[in-house]
């Protein structure tokens, strides 16, 4: 499965996030506030990134704007999350760089499809310049995982049984 990093400064919603993400196989690495996240998704290179908007410090867009303008880091899917569902919010996210949004408060099934549908080409095997580095898909991450068959191809059905319903409520 892939490593998702989540910046997320509220506790309960990292926490769900969190769970919904590695009950499903994936790693999660976890950052507080943007300047930890940058960190982080510079030096784990991450497969995918869920980047809250508000934030303490540097907000969440100004972070994804600094990651798509590094090579490093460019080619990493980020997933904006937000509180405020305002009409422009999904057209700042997109400005910044961000690859998908979703409104809070999680809804599971919402997650789990922008997430499928961001690691496709992950899933599939193509996950050679994720980091910029062409050696990445030489890192401990992609060689020591075989294709999973927990996974199975998401375009099937976004309504697979893949993910469990044991949260079928928002949260």
């Amino acid at each position: 499965m892939a490593t998702v990093l989540i910046v997320e400064d509220n506790a309960a919603n990292m926490k769900l996030a969190t769970l919904l993400l590695s009950n499903v196989g994936h790693t999660v690495l976890s950052a507080l506030d943007a300047e930890t996240g940058l960190t982080l998704a510079r030096t784990e290179h991450p497969d995918l990134i869920l980047m809250d908007i508000q934030l303490p410090g540097m907000d969440g867009l100004a972070a994804t704007a600094l990651l798509k303008h590094d090579p490093a880091t460019a080619m990493i899917p980020v997933i904006a999350l937000t509180a405020m569902a305002m009409k422009d919010d999904r057209e700042k996210s997109r400005v910044a760089g961000c690859d998908a949004y979703i409104a809070k408060p999680l809804r599971y099934r919402e997650l789990y499809e922008a997430v499928d549908r961001l690691l496709e080409p992950f899933d599939a095997g193509d996950n050679s310049d994720r980091s910029g580095d062409p050696d990445s898909s030489d890192s401990p991450e992609s060689s020591d995982s075989p294709e999973s068959s927990e996974h199975p191809d998401s375009s099937d059905s976004p309504e697979s049984s893949e993910h469990p319903d044991s949260s079928d409520s928002t949260a």
